[in-house]
């Protein structure tokens, strides 16, 4: 009630040529930008479309965000790959000089096995596979069920290049019986 009163006064002691200047620096711009990076970020810079391939083959589309990885998108959208085989990677490279370890990490099943599209430019930038992802993927499947673009879902970290990346995912190995 105050801060009404006071800027009802503020109005009428402001001549009406300042009003009018200070109203059009206030209006928003129609000018449309004509550079995608000029303005203000966007969630939608940080999401990008994931085609999945089911056994049957089954195309769906789903939103993944950056930095999550792939099996967390596909858990976020209704896609069964399994169980997870928990952790991210072993170790984090975060620079040219430094990796880091990350004790305790890394994957300790093969159920969540997926093919990537080899021809994406989003997976060349992944972190390759790691011995230890390596060692479930052989030790869960067959070899002439493993290929160069065979990943664990939960070791491979989505990036902005991923957009319209194609991910097949392999009949599932029995994982419900008690």
């Amino acid at each position: 009630m105050l801060s009404s009163c006071l800027s009802r006064v503020a109005r009428r002691s402001v001549a009406p040529s300042v009003r009018r200047s200070m109203a059009a620096a206030a209006a928003p711009s129609t000018a449309v930008s004509s550079s995608l990076n000029d303005g203000p970020p966007s969630v939608f810079d940080k999401i990008v479309k994931v085609t999945i391939i089911d056994p049957s083959g089954a195309r769906r589309i789903i939103p993944a965000m950056v930095g999550q990885s792939l099996y967390a998108a596909c858990d976020m959208n209704g896609v069964d790959l399994g169980p997870s085989s928990c952790g991210p990677a072993q170790e984090k490279v975060r620079s040219t000089t430094w990796t880091e370890p990350l004790y305790g990490e890394g994957a300790a099943s093969g159920f969540d096995h997926v093919l990537l599209q080899g021809g994406n430019e989003g997976v060349a930038i992944v972190e390759p596979p790691h011995e230890n992802e390596k060692k479930m993927l052989e030790a869960y499947w067959d070899e002439n069920e493993i290929f160069p673009e065979s990943r664990l879902a939960s070791q491979v970290e989505i990036n902005d290049k991923m957009d319209g990346m194609v991910v097949y995912v392999p009949d599932r190995i029995v994982d419900d019986i008690p």
